[in-house]
Formats: structure tokens, C-alpha cells, sequence
């Protein structure tokens, strides 16, 4: 059977067929009237009921991509990306290519294609108010990343022989450096901080390396704060969901997929919904030990929202959040990010988004763990441990400069041309250690490179 669906100005053609594999696949035919779509429509039956009807296969690009979002991309991707990957087709793949033939694409093609879309200009966004940025090299990289994906199933579907992504050049995305708070700057923060929410959104960010959406996402039930638990300092949270903003069109499109919960919207009309989802990847679920300070600071959140939820009563919409308004609903990331440019305003600090507090987690934790990478990417929840490996590296290229700091006042300086060896096993010299203190233990932190860097750090700031 089939049925004629109508949203918006689209009509569609919509029915059920199987593949070779006795797979089920639903597929849709768009048409410009209802009476185009109505023809289909019987034409289409009664070609299942006489057991002639084929699936019309692919021959333009833009067949071939309604063939995959429907096919691929409503299996494959959340929420999110649906609407990210929809919106770079429909701004940039569909109005440039989408009537080329496939037989047409090549990795000549498809070069010449990337080369073309940098010379576009980008459509208009809160990113690009004016409309007078061109497309990055990072956009064309996006693309390239859908096409690739796209020619990929392609090829899988017996519609085209070679991937044309595989050996195409694509254009160097230029990596942007962003400026990250040391720990002393976040520590200025979270004095001047007089907002509670936005300090102990500072502490878990910080400290359990959460994500703006993972905070605003963590629920008491996921919060261990018990007084047996700091006081044997094993306070944890568990990340096992966000509060994400997503457009109602890809929650149709995926039917709620990966969603738990739908916010109630103050306007009925807006195009995206606050929402409570699972995270995007299965390393995102995870356990993260907090200090005993921090454990008190949720402890004194929950004792004060306990108190409003009593004096409130049933005006109070409870959705156990840790993050919540004073009426029970989740706080809007955009409402922190104001908050935090208040104090970067006042404060005089480098004006940094919120994200970027993970990678002065992720580099805080390297220091104090001796570069035990895999527990800080425990932490953090990355699906690679190439995130934090870079982190890694940028701290050991701060070593590196010390080193040269150090060649420049020993040698050439004159200060100190016959240096004694320091930290290896069987040539170090013998040092006094203090009463109490473990002296295999300072052993290892002063041979331990992340950390003698750490202490000369300090020692600067004592001088």
C-alpha cells in the first residue's frame, strides 16, 4: 500500500518495499501537485498488486541524498546531527550538485566542487548575522564528510562503482586556536562568582571534566553526596544524559529518538525544543569522582531546592534536576554563558566560551596524574584519546621551552656550565629530605616531568 504525505508545500508519495535481503525499507517520491502525487500514488499499487513494481533507483545527486537521509540517516544519526547534516545539505549540496548525474562525479569532480564551494558565500546565521562571510575550509570539510559518507552507501547500493570522496583532495580545515583559562584564572572566577548556579557549573566542569549539556542534564538520582561518601571521598556523578536545545523537525523526522524527556516550550511556535537526551556516545555514559568541596556545594544546592520545593508545593515542576530554576525547569546554557561573560567583563579574564574549562580540566588532571592518560579520558568521556593526547602535548612542549629557558641561563648565560644530574636512577645527588615526608614518594614527583613544571610554576609565583 501506499500514501500521499503532506507537509508544508511538500507532497510526497510514501510506501514500504523490501531489498534483495527480504529487508523491509520505507522510501517517498516528492511531487510538485496532489495530483501528480495522486497519479503515483495508484500507479505504484497497482503495481504491487500485479507483482511488476520496481523501486525507481538513483540517477541524480539529489536523489541519491533523499535516498540516504531516509535510508542511512534516520537509522545513524541523533537528533543533533540530523539537523546539522540536513542543513548542509539543503544550504550546500542540494543547490549546487543536487542535478548532477552520478555517472557525472569523479574525484576530478569532486575536487573541482571543493575548490568552487570556498569562493560561496555562506548562508546567512547568528554566526554570519550579515551574510558576508564566505564558506570556511572547515564547512567544505563537514560536506566532504556527508558526501563521503553518502557515495560510501552508495556504492553499497550497486548505484555507483567507486567512492569519488575517497581519493579526492579536500581542503585543509585551519585549526583555530582558542586561549584557555589556567587554573588560577578559573580560581578568580569562582571567587567573584556570586551566582550558585553558575559557580557549580564552574566545579563540575572543572573537576568531573562535564560538558555545558551534561551538566545541565545531571539529575540528584545520578549524585552521590552521601556523608559516608565524602567523608571516604568516593562523592561521584554519573553522566548518562544532557539537556540539549533540538529542532522539532528532526525529533519528527526520528521519531524522539535518543529522547527521554520534552521540556515544556514557553512559545508554541518556536522551531526547537529543549530536550533531555542520552548522550551522543557510549564512552559519554560515565562515573566521575568529585573533591569533597564540591560534594558540599551540591549538597547545599539540594538542601536549598528541597526548601523551595516544599514552600512551592505543586508550582514546582519537578524534573530532579541539579540545574534548576527556582520554578523547576532546566537552566538555559545561554543564561551561564551570560553569566560567565559578566565576570570575564569585570574580571578583565580572557574571554573564553565555557567549553574550553574542559581542556583546562583535562590539562590540570594530566599535570597532577603525571600524563596518566587514559584515567583523564575516563574523565572526559572522549570516544579517542586523541583529544587528550593533544593536551598531553601541548604540556610537554611547555617543557620543552623550559628546557631551552634553562640552556640559555646555564650556558650562555654562564650561570651553572657544569650542571650536576638530576632525576635518574643511580646518578642522582642525595638530597635532605624533611622529617615525615615519604622519600621514594618525592623522589617521583621530583622526577616526574609534568610536575617539576607544575613546581616551577609555583616557584615563579612565590618569588
Amino acid at each position: 500500500m501506499a500514501f500521499i504525505r503532506k507537509r508544508g508545500s511538500s507532497i510526497a508519495v510514501v510506501y514500504k518495499y523490501k531489498d534483495e535481503k527480504g529487508k523491509e525499507h520505507q522510501k517517498s517520491e516528492t511531487f510538485d501537485t496532489m495530483e501528480e502525487a495522486e497519479i503515483r500514488r495508484k500507479e505504484i499499487e497497482y503495481k504491487m498488486a500485479v507483482g511488476n513494481f520496481q523501486v525507481p533507483k538513483c540517477t541524480r545527486m539529489e536523489e541519491l541524498i533523499k535516498e540516504y537521509v531516509e535510508l542511512y540517516g534516520h537509522d545513524a544519526w541523533g537528533v543533533s546531527t540530523y539537523e546539522g547534516n540536513l542543513s548542509l545539505i539543503e544550504n550546500y549540496i542540494l543547490p549546487t550538485i543536487g542535478k548532477t548525474e552520478l555517472s557525472k562525479i569523479n574525484v576530478h569532480f569532486m575536487e573541482k566542487y571543493y575548490k568552487e564551494l570556498l569562493k560561496m558565500p555562506a548562508v546567512i546565521s547568528t554566526r554570519n548575522p550579515r551574510g558576508t562571510e564566505m564558506i570556511t575550509e572547515s564547512t567544505v570539510n563537514d560536506i566532504h564528510k556527508i558526501l563521503r559518507s553518502c557515495f560510501r552507501q552508495a556504492v553499497k547500493w550497486d548505484l555507483m562503482k567507486k567512492n569519488p570522496t575517497t581519493d579526492a583532495t579536500v581542503p585543509k580545515a585551519k585549526k583555530q586556536e582558542r586561549e584557555i583559562w589556567t587554573a588560577e584564572m578559573l580560581m578568580q572566577a569562582i571567587e567573584a562568582c556570586d551566582n550558585k548556579m553558575l559557580k557549580i557549573a564552574f566545579h563540575l566542569a572543572f573537576t568531573a571534566t562535564l560538558r555545558m549539556g551534561e551538566i545541565l542534564g545531571l539529575t540528584w538520582d545520578c549524585v552521590e553526596i552521601s556523608e559516608e561518601a565524602v567523608a571516604e571521598n568516593r562523592a561521584y556523578v554519573l553522566v548518562n544524559k544532557e539537556v540539549e536545545r533540538v529542532s522539532r523537525r528532526a525529533l519528527e523526522a526520528l521519531d524522539s529518538k535518543d529522547i527521554l524527556l520534552i521540556f515544556p516550550s514557553q512559545r508554541k511556535n518556536n522551531k526547537t525544543v529543549r530536550v533531555l537526551k542520552t548522550p551522543k556516545t557510549e564512552t559519554s555514559n560515565r562515573k566521575v569522582f568529585i573533591p569533597k568541596s564540591v560534594a558540599q556545594c551540591l549538597a547545599e544546592i539540594k538542601q536549598e531546592q528541597e526548601e523551595i520545593i516544599e514552600a512551592l508545593g505543586n508550582e514546582y515542576q519537578n524534573y530532579n534536576l541539579v540545574m534548576a530554576t527556582t520554578f523547576g525547569l532546566p537552566i538555559g546554557g545561554s543564561y551561564l554563558r551570560e553569566k560567565m561573560q559578566e565576570i570575564i567583563d569585570r574580571l578583565g579574564l580572557p574571554d573564553v566560551v565555557f567549553h574550553s574549562l574542559r581542556h583546562t580540566s583535562v590539562t590540570y588532571k594530566l599535570k597532577l596524574s603525571g600524563g596518566d592518560i587514559k584515567a583523564v579520558q575516563g574523565d572526559s568521556g572522549h570516544a579517542q584519546a586523541d583529544m587528550v593526547t593533544e593536551v598531553y602535548g601541548h604540556i610537554i612542549d611547555e617543557d620543552r621551552r623550559k628546557n631551552a629557558e634553562l640552556m640559555e641561563n646555564a650556558f650562555y648565560k654562564k650561570e651553572n656550565l657544569n650542571p650536576q644530574m638530576r632525576g635518574q636512577d643511580g646518578d642522582s645527588k642525595t638530597v635532605a629530605v624533611p622529617d615525615g615526608v615519604d622519600a621514594e614518594l618525592l623522589r617521583k614527583v621530583l622526577t616526574n616531568p609534568e610536575m617539576a613544571a607544575l613546581l616551577a610554576s609555583l616557584a615563579k609565583t612565590m618569588k
